[in-house]
């Protein structure tokens, strides 16, 4: 059901989204299997992006997002693929964070009601740029630009002069 819902999903406009008045969480298992929180990550900055082994926009946008977490880490990024896998489809998770040597911390156990909760709609990839106080500040949803990811992490983690980005950019059926 997960896959027809992402899938064949329209999201209603975003516009004008900006900073929520309240931290958000997220309770899924990490690759080897532990309990986590999105919560355990306050007092750093965390990206966070919803992904699927049968999306192929997804799993092309992995190797941006390993490439940028290097980038970003002396910064304090933290970054974060929560996988929407079903649970007999873990396996596949775990084949190809170890096949393509995926250096991201891993989430296993995201579903819709997730993405709901966080305001990221119906669809995949959507990456969520949290602050260190947990609430979302920039949402992204369809296969992100090398060019947004740098600017909203540019901004989030430096001096914010200026005005910010974009609190949401959309890029479905494109």
């Amino acid at each position: 059901m997960l896959k027809s819902l992402i899938l064949g999903s329209l999201l209603l406009p975003l516009a004008g989204v900006s900073q929520s008045s309240r931290s958000v969480d997220l309770a899924v298992k990490s690759i080897d299997g532990q309990r986590v929180r999105l919560k355990g990550f306050r007092g750093k900055f965390v990206l966070v992006n919803f992904w699927a082994t049968w999306c192929g926009p997804c799993k092309a946008e992995i190797p941006l997002l390993v490439k940028e977490e290097e980038n970003y880490r002396s910064r304090g990024v933290i970054f974060i693929a929560a996988s929407v896998d079903d649970a007999r489809d873990r396996e596949k998770v775990r084949a190809f964070v170890s096949q393509d040597q995926v250096r991201l911390i891993v989430w296993l156990g995201a579903h819709s009601g997730d993405l709901d909760r966080l305001g990221m709609g119906g669809a995949v990839p959507a990456t969520a740029f949290l602050d260190m106080q947990g609430h979302i500040v920039f949402r992204i949803v369809g296969p992100m630009r090398e060019e947004e990811l740098q600017e909203r992490l540019d901004w989030l983690t430096g001096s914010r002069v200026g005005p910010p980005p974009a609190a949401f950019v959309q890029h479905l059926g494109e």
